[in-house]
């Protein structure tokens, strides 16, 4: 395909992660280093704990790690979980079977209930498997709330509730590394243990910190474990005695001025409408894809709306046009599209045939309207066959109070 990308005007990185940085963002983190011993960075970073909390809507702990998504997951299992003891993993797409793995990597044993890349939990499925465990030696169920490979959206209160009903200890590990500030996310209200998020989607923050939430009943078993390593120790992190020890070290300076930013963006906004907001623009795609699939072979990967993230939605062409299509947004509009990461294996040919859509954090509707816009256009361009009427099914939703 020949090159055609124009240099003017701003591209649109419209993938599930990294998200579009807000320009107060930008300019926060654009500044000389600080102290990193008194002053204002301390002051700062004190203040950002409870804010953190509100977004993960918890009154617990909270504590930060220099790191992405992959180092929150390794820090809650570190702190939960003790070598040859077993965790359970329901799996609807590829980061839930990426975290079992980092389990088993530590030593755990990993029970995994795969429900394909297009489906939410069998609930009925999982209170088998627990219901099997008389012995109580599941100690921990990994719950991916959104798998960005696959934009299916799980029920976390549903879990705890089976949980409950079945009177069973183990913990519940929630990622909420797409979902958090995007999709609808209570951890004290929904009764979760543990949950992990990361800077890099509905945070709105560059890649590099992952943060891990955590109550007191997860806390305690943290205690019971032989060891914890001291960097993973969550601890000293949420009651530190010198500043360093939020971070065990150096604080990652600049990250932490972008959060900031960021943060008063979504409490200036509150929780309530964040989520509005994503909910309506997530609507707005749906019913512009529903339109497209009228005709062809494009298809939404969650059939269930109920079941669809409202931050990362995954489709499906014939193969190629998947990546054709990708590369042709890129290259003639400046517009970049998720890539179908973990729908087919590498050698597949059908991994050319996905595609994803990131909506997380600093999007509103003329942005999601251009986004449509565009693959309409490189729908057109291509000659792939498509229903009609998207743009204006899309508009519909967004024009409604």
């Amino acid at each position: 395909m020949t090159q055609n990308k124009s240099t003017s005007g701003r591209s649109y990185l419209a993938i599930p992660g990294p998200s579009v940085l807000p320009d107060v963002v930008l300019q926060a983190m654009q500044r000389p280093s600080p102290n990193i011993y008194a002053g204002e960075l301390i002051e700062m970073t004190q203040g950002l704990i409870p804010d953190l909390k509100r977004v993960a809507r918890t009154e617990h702990h909270a504590t930060i790690y220099i790191g992405n998504g992959h180092a929150a997951w390794e820090a809650a299992l570190s702190n939960t979980v003790a070598p040859g003891e077993t965790v359970l993993v329901p799996a609807s797409g590829m980061f839930a079977f990426g975290w079992g793995d980092m389990a088993a990597g530590i030593g755990a044993q990993v029970q995994y209930l795969d429900f394909g890349k297009s489906s939410a939990w069998d609930l009925e499925r999982i209170a088998e498997a627990l219901h099997a465990d008389t012995q109580h030696r599941i100690k921990a169920v990994l719950a991916v709330h959104v798998d960005t490979t696959s934009s299916v959206r799980n029920d976390i209160a549903a879990l705890r509730k089976l949980l409950d009903d079945l009177d069973h200890p183990a913990l519940i590990l929630a990622d909420c590394i797409a979902s958090m500030g995007c999709d609808r996310f209570e951890m004290d209200a929904w009764g979760v243990d543990v949950a992990v998020t990361a800077s890099q989607k509905g945070l709105m923050v560059p890649a590099g910190l992952g943060f891990v939430f955590f109550t007191d009943k997860a806390d305690q078993a943290r205690k019971r474990l032989p060891r914890v390593s001291r960097y993973w120790d969550w601890a000293p992190r949420a009651d530190p005695e010198v500043f360093y020890e939020y971070f065990m070290g150096t604080a990652p300076t600049h990250h932490l001025y972008g959060l900031r930013a960021a943060l008063n963006l979504i409490h200036a906004e509150s929780m309530e409408q964040v989520w509005s907001r994503h909910a309506r623009l997530a609507r707005a795609i749906w019913a512009a894809c529903e339109r497209w699939s009228c005709s062809g072979d494009l298809r939404l990967n969650v059939g269930d709306a109920s079941n669809r993230s409202h931050a990362v939605t995954s489709l499906q062409l014939a193969s190629p046009d998947g990546t054709r299509l990708r590369e042709w947004t890129e290259q003639h509009l400046g517009l970049t599209l998720g890539i179908g990461l973990g729908m087919a294996g590498n050698d597949d040919p059908a991994k050319d045939a996905y595609f994803r859509l990131g909506h997380m954090g600093h999007v509103n509707g003329q942005m999601i309207l251009a986004m449509l816009g565009g693959i309409e256009t490189g729908l057109q361009a291509l000659n792939i066959d498509h229903g009609s009427g998207a743009l204006e099914a899309a508009a519909r939703v967004l024009a409604k109070p």
